[in-house]
């Protein structure tokens, strides 16, 4: 039995992968089609993306633009913080992501809490606003859906409640 001549670097060589702590299970975030990937974490960080072998819709294997997730997570130009205009001023300013998520959720609880209709004008309980609406996005999976719906419609009352999937 002979021996295959190998490089050192080549002997030492490992996938990226072996030394992840979690293998998490995701859905890829472009289209509708619902691919499953594995998302590689090592001390709180992504290491890696890859297709799921265990998926009935992809068989671990991926587009182009669901190869490329891993660069779409980490990535030093990926955009962290908003451009916000405040009302009539004439210049944008930078501010953090956690600034924006609050702005929004203060926003919609003022909107709500403005435009909330507990009953009809003949008494017939509606507990709805119609001040708000949501869209939702072809690649969430039908546990997201349910949530969205759950809580848009059963914890705040929006009626108007679509997804690009049945547009």
């Amino acid at each position: 039995m002979s021996q295959q001549p190998m490089s050192r670097e080549s002997i030492e060589k490992k996938p990226r992968t072996r030394d992840a702590d979690t293998v998490v299970a995701s859905v890829c975030p472009y289209c509708a089609v619902g691919c499953s990937q594995l998302v590689y974490v090592k001390d709180r960080r992504i290491i890696d993306v890859e297709g799921n072998p265990e998926s009935p819709i992809n068989e671990g294997t991926l587009c182009p633009k669901g190869a490329a997730t891993y660069r779409y997570l980490v990535n030093p130009n990926r955009v962290t913080s908003v451009r916000y205009r405040a009302p009539y001023s004439d210049h944008w300013e930078e501010r953090p992501l956690d600034w924006a998520m609050d702005r929004i959720a203060q926003r919609i609880k003022e909107t709500r809490d403005a435009s909330f209709v507990e009953r009809t004008p003949d008494g017939k309980l509606a507990n709805q606003t119609t001040a708000i609406a949501t869209l939702g996005g072809a690649t969430m999976d039908i546990e997201e859906n349910y949530l969205i719906k759950k809580l848009f419609s059963g914890g705040l009352g929006v009626v108007s409640i679509e997804n690009q999937a049945r547009i």
